[in-house]
């Protein structure tokens, strides 16, 4: 049986919504009352897991579900052993660095030396500032980082920024972007190689969607 990992939060409806436009039904996964993790679509041949978005990658790489959307960020933190297939287009967010919006620093560059950083991505902030050749201390934190430079733990951030408005309310601004993140379609690279269980059909439906929609909007 194809099983596909959707990830729980502000991807999964439009994750839901994309799956249906090529005929599977997961929508009972955006009701409230139903606390279901797994369920079959009404075909009965494709099973859908709603997991943490951190965790899409985990079972698509292991085999659990052969293929997952996932955004763009999860990947480049996790770094998993998966088919990187669509860019599906939407979740845009940026992993930033940002800076109390009262401070002199205007780019990395001129924070001080050995500085703390504080993240939920250590492996993005260490591999950005490690490309710089800048020294620097990530903090590992798991919520609520924008309190690092307010609270004086750390001189800046790194983190996922999309409408900009966290960031801003708590008084910080963005001094650089890392790079730029939207949702995309992977898949366990054996499954999609030997097309198991008609993966590869599934695969061209929803880049013709993609597509489409794209052409259709201009983009």
């Amino acid at each position: 049986m194809l099983t596909v990992a959707l990830p729980k939060g502000e991807l999964l409806k439009h994750s839901v919504r994309l799956l249906k436009s090529v005929g599977l039904d997961f929508s009972a996964f955006l009701t409230e009352e139903n606390r279901q993790l797994q369920m079959l679509d009404a075909s009965g041949k494709v099973r859908g897991l709603k997991v943490r978005a951190q965790d899409v990658p985990v079972y698509v790489e292991y085999g659990q579900a052969q293929l997952g959307i996932v955004g763009e960020d999860v990947l480049q933190e996790k770094k998993p052993q998966v088919a990187r297939l669509v860019d599906l287009g939407f979740g845009y967010c940026r992993m930033s660095v940002a800076v109390k919006a009262n401070s002199s620093y205007k780019s990395p560059l001129d924070l001080p030396a050995d500085c703390r950083v504080a993240s939920k991505y250590v492996n993005c902030a260490r591999d950005y500032f490690q490309s710089l050749d800048f020294s620097v201390e990530i903090i590992p934190l798991s919520g609520s980082v924008e309190l690092g430079p307010i609270t004086g733990m750390s001189e800046a951030i790194v983190d996922i920024v999309s409408t900009g408005k966290t960031i801003k309310e708590n008084g910080l601004v963005e001094i650089a972007t890392l790079y730029e993140s939207t949702a995309m379609l992977i898949a366990h690279p054996l499954s999609y190689r030997l097309n198991a269980d008609g993966i590869n059909d599934l695969i061209g439906k929803l880049r013709d969607t993609v597509l489409s929609e794209k052409v259709g909007s201009g983009n």
